[in-house]
């Protein structure tokens, strides 16, 4: 069974990319099934049941939502196979920056938004720099020029991945992005790895303090000089 993961600011089009990619898939005679992860809220899940694919909705409340779907792959994993899937896909929430969901055997898929600025890529961290493939939407928007500027500030941050221009609205670039992962022969195994470390999440805000006094918090701190220290036993 393949895993594909897809990552992506909010509103760059994970959805809508992701539907268009589907109905290519059944088509084609693929078994998909979906797990969409957000953090308090989505509707997404219903417009996945209503091309009559298998979906699981994880919402991650107070926990960190790559955390959330790190934690809980093993779980995403039985669902597809109880499914006899071909395809496990999970959309994750994205919203941090410093995400890095993507395991050693999956496929990694950064979708990112081409309006939002030329140097956007070098801000988003492993989710775009670790990915095999990004999806680069809402490229009609900008100009020829604006969009071989992002392109290679893509390639500057991945220069081994692949890119593919998609649209939400149309589906177009969503046949050559389910050509791309049909063509992987990765195959996902009970012992997954990360290829990148998660963003650390040990403080005492995580734990729920509120006082906003350094004196009061513990764990892993990084002081706005950059030095990184860990306060706590």
């Amino acid at each position: 069974m393949k895993l594909t993961i897809f990552a992506g600011t909010p509103g760059a089009g994970k959805t809508a990319v992701l539907l268009h990619m589907l109905k290519t898939l059944i088509r084609q005679g693929v078994r998909p099934s979906i797990v969409k992860i957000d953090c308090l809220y989505t509707d997404d899940h219903e417009r996945f049941s209503q091309c009559n694919i298998p979906v699981l909705l994880g919402l991650s409340k107070d926990m960190c939502p790559d955390h959330f779907s790190i934690y809980n792959t093993d779980e995403m994993i039985r669902f597809a196979e109880k499914n006899n899937s071909d395809y496990l896909i999970v959309e994750t929430a994205g919203l941090c920056h410093r995400c890095a969901p993507y395991t050693e055997n999956c496929i990694g898929v950064c979708v990112t938004d081409a309006t939002s600025g030329p140097n956007n890529p070098m801000k988003t961290g492993p989710f775009l720099s670790c990915a095999d493939i990004v999806v680069v939407t809402k490229g009609d928007m900008i100009s020829q020029a604006e969009r071989e500027i992002f392109r290679e500030r893509v390639l500057e941050c991945n220069p081994q991945c692949k890119i593919v221009d998609a649209n939400g609205l149309s589906g177009q670039g969503c046949a050559e992005l389910a050509q791309l992962i049909g063509d992987n022969k990765k195959e996902v195994t009970r012992h997954e790895q990360l290829r990148h470390n998660a963003p650390f999440s040990v403080c005492t805000l995580c734990a729920g303090e509120k006082r906003v006094n350094r004196n009061f918090h513990r764990g892993l701190l990084r002081n706005m000089n950059g030095f990184q220290e860990y306060v706590g036993e």
